[in-house]
C-alpha cells in the first residue's frame, strides 16, 4: 500500500479529501487501520488549517516497525490527542507526559496523520489497547472526550462520597455523568432546560437542575465539585454559591478569552479552579478499563467517513443536534 486517504481542512473551512504517501515504519510505528473515528469539538476548531483532522482514532493493526514490542497486526487500538512526548523530562518522568514541554499534541505537530482518515501512522507508545466489552465507535469518543473527563475525577482526588455537579448534558457531560456515578458520587446535573432529565437520570443523575430563567439555585447539600462541559461558560455568580468551602471547580470549555469569576465569594470558599486536561497514558488505560468493566459507553450518532458525511457530522455538532458524540465510519 504506497498511500492511503485522508481528509483535511482547508483554508476556506471545506472538508478536502487527499492522498497521503504510508511511511516506511521505524522503531516502534505502527500502520493502524482506522475503523472509527469520534468527532471531537476541537476538530472544528482546525477545519481551516490544512491538516489532517480528527483525534479521536480506533482501529485494527495492519503493520508494526521494527522495534514494536507487544502489538501484533490484528489487534484492536485506539489513540487520543497526544502522540508523542520526549520522555526523559520531570513530567514524562512522573506519568505526567500531558504537560511534557516537548509534547506532540493534536494540531501542533504530526499534521500529515489524524483518524479522519484510513490509516494513520502513530508510535506503539502511544496507542491503547481496546477492551473486548467495547466496539470501536464506542471506544473511539473515549479516546478524547472520555479520557478528558476520567482525567479530573481520577487526577483530582475526586473520592465516592463526594457531590459532584455535571453543567451540560453534551458530548463531555452525559460522559462524566456516567464516571461519575460510577465511582459511587452523587451526582447533580445542570441543563438549560429540563428536556433532558430522564436522560440525564437513567445515566446516573441522581438530581437535576434547569437553569434556564433562574436568578438563584437552590441545593440542600452543596457540590463539592463541578465540572462545567457546556458549549460556553456559565454565570459564576450564579454556581459560586452552591459550591461547598474547599470545592473544586473544572472548566473544561475550551475557551480561548479570559477567565473571569467573582474574586470574592472564589477566595471566602477557598474554592479550586483546576485546569485539565486530556489524561497521561497510564490514566487512560484506567479509563477504558474502568469503561469496559462498569459498561460505560458514548451515545453515538454515526456519519459515513466521506468529505460529505463529515461535513454533515460537523454541521450537526455544529447546530448543537449531536446525541451526544459522532462517529465516522468508512464505508
Amino acid at each position: 500500500m504506497p498511500s492511503f486517504t485522508v481528509y483535511k481542512g482547508s483554508k476556506e473551512g471545506k472538508i478536502v479529501k487527499s492522498e497521503t504517501k504510508k511511511p516506511d515504519l521505524t522503531d516502534d510505528q505502527v500502520l493502524v487501520k482506522v475503523t472509527a473515528s469520534g468527532l471531537c469539538g476541537t476538530d472544528e476548531h482546525y477545519k481551516s488549517a490544512d491538516m489532517v483532522l480528527g483525534h479521536e482514532g480506533a482501529g485494527v493493526v495492519e503493520h508494526v516497525g521494527p522495534a514494536v514490542k507487544s502489538l501484533k497486526k490484528g489487534d484492536r487500538v485506539g489513540w487520543g490527542y497526544e502522540h508523542n512526548s520526549c520522555g526523559a523530562c520531570d513530567s514524562c518522568l512522573s506519568g505526567r507526559e500531558t504537560y511534557c514541554p516537548e509534547r506532540e499534541m493534536y494540531g501542533e505537530a504530526n499534521l500529515d496523520q489524524g483518524s479522519f482518515a484510513s490509516h494513520a501512522v502513530w508510535r506503539e507508545a502511544f496507542l491503547f489497547r481496546i477492551p473486548d466489552e467495547l466496539t470501536d465507535a464506542e471506544a473511539a469518543p473515549l479516546m478524547c472526550g472520555g479520557a478528558t473527563v476520567f482525567n479530573a475525577l481520577h487526577t483530582y482526588g475526586i473520592k465516592s462520597t463526594d457531590r459532584v455537579g455535571v453543567m451540560g448534558v453534551g458530548g463531555l457531560g452525559h460522559l462524566a455523568i456516567q464516571f461519575a456515578s460510577k465511582m459511587g458520587c452523587e451526582v447533580v446535573v445542570l441543563s438549560g432546560s429540563d428536556s433532558k432529565e430522564q436522560e440525564a437520570k437513567k445515566l446516573g443523575a441522581k438530581e437535576f437542575i434547569a437553569m434556564k430563567g433562574k436568578k438563584e439555585l437552590s441545593l440542600e447539600r452543596k457540590l463539592d465539585a463541578l465540572l462545567v462541559t457546556a458549549s460556553v461558560n456559565p454565570d459564576w455568580s450564579l454556581l459560586l454559591p452552591i459550591m461547598a468551602p474547599n470545592s473544586t471547580i473544572f472548566p473544561m470549555t475550551v475557551a480561548f478569552d479570559n477567565f473571569e469569576i467573582p474574586h470574592l465569594p472564589f477566595i471566602q470558599k477557598g474554592i479550586t479552579i483546576q485546569g485539565s486536561i486530556v489524561a497521561a497514558r497510564a490514566v487512560h488505560r484506567k479509563m477504558l478499563a474502568f469503561s469496559a468493566f462498569h459498561g460505560i459507553k458514548p451515545m453515538v450518532m454515526e456519519f459515513p467517513m466521506s468529505e460529505k458525511g463529515i461535513e454533515e457530522a460537523m454541521s450537526t455538532l455544529r447546530d448543537g443536534n449531536m446525541r451526544y458524540r459522532g462517529v465516522l465510519k468508512p464505508q
